[in-house]
């Protein structure tokens, strides 16, 4: 692995992968991933040498939970068909602030692989700042990368979560809009959210102002410790699919939350099932 790539943090700035770029033009070790809402996102300007990741991959796809998490083969066929190597170093980012981008770097580390950034606003930030883009589409060179689930604990499942919601020292993050929480609105059978999970928007974790980038850490750290949720906790978090909260688990581990952990079955799961508690 080249030291230059092993150096980049887990939020890494526009500027500073643009400096890194630019300092680094042939780097073997560093894949950037695209992974928008909007396809058409990539094809209208992306960073240079970036690949395309269609989100839908990230998901299983099928069966009663379609947003868990797709199975070893799958996965394994996902990272090689993207040039993944144990080696690789992943710069990730999307272009909605990060919910994509985070879930795919969620996954990333539930399978152990640990080398991985995201560029901080996505691809809003970079062309705030009016760094290069390219419109050609970059192809990976496909690797023969075996996943395995090598970091079980950073997902959790229904049975885990509804054994411990009254766990001292454990907390659960609600990471969709107050109506989705006050079970106003909603997609599943039942409205409402998992008994005593905090509610805070995902999009409340982004500075409007600064195109989508990570709000100010203290100012983040001290609104989620309002809520109850402190650093020293387990937090779980989840929205509707474990999209928008793949963007909450990455703030919280940038923040430096002690354990972060995704609900990937999210209320699509637990919305849906008749023998789940339910507050509104």
């Amino acid at each position: 692995m080249s030291s230059e790539a092993n150096m980049l943090p887990l939020i890494v700035e526009p500027e500073h992968l643009d400096e890194f770029l630019r300092e680094n033009p042939i780097c073997p070790d560093l894949l950037i991933i695209d992974v928008p809402m909007n396809a058409d996102s990539y094809t209208q300007g992306h960073v240079p040498g970036a690949i395309f990741l269609d989100r839908s991959r990230l998901l299983r796809g099928e069966g009663d939970v379609p947003n868990d998490v797709p199975d070893a083969d799958a996965l394994s066929a996902l990272f090689s068909s993207l040039g993944l190597t144990r080696d690789t170093h992943v710069v990730a980012y999307d272009d909605e602030g990060g919910g994509w981008a985070g879930r795919l770097l969620w996954t990333l580390e539930l399978i152990g692989h640990q080398r991985y950034s995201y560029l901080n606003g996505g691809i809003h930030a970079w062309r705030g700042e009016n760094l290069p883009q390219s419109t050609e589409p970059h192809a990976p060179k496909p690797s023969d990368y075996r996943a395995d689930i090598l970091n079980p604990e950073t997902n959790i499942d229904r049975v885990e979560l509804k054994q411990r919601l009254c766990d001292p020292g454990f907390a659960v993050w609600d990471s969709r809009s107050q109506a989705e929480y006050d079970g106003e609105k909603g997609a599943s059978k039942h409205l409402g959210h998992i008994p005593g999970a905090v509610n805070m928007n995902w999009t409340d974790a982004m500075d409007q102002d600064n195109h989508l980038r990570i709000r100010g850490y203290a100012e983040l750290i001290n609104e989620l410790e309002a809520t109850g949720l402190t650093p020293n906790m387990e937090v779980v978090t989840y929205c509707q699919s474990h999209h928008r909260s793949g963007f909450t688990w990455l703030v919280g581990r940038a923040l430096g939350f002690k354990k972060m952990r995704g609900y990937a079955g999210s209320w699509n799961e637990w919305g849906n099932r008749d023998d789940t508690p339910i507050e509104k």
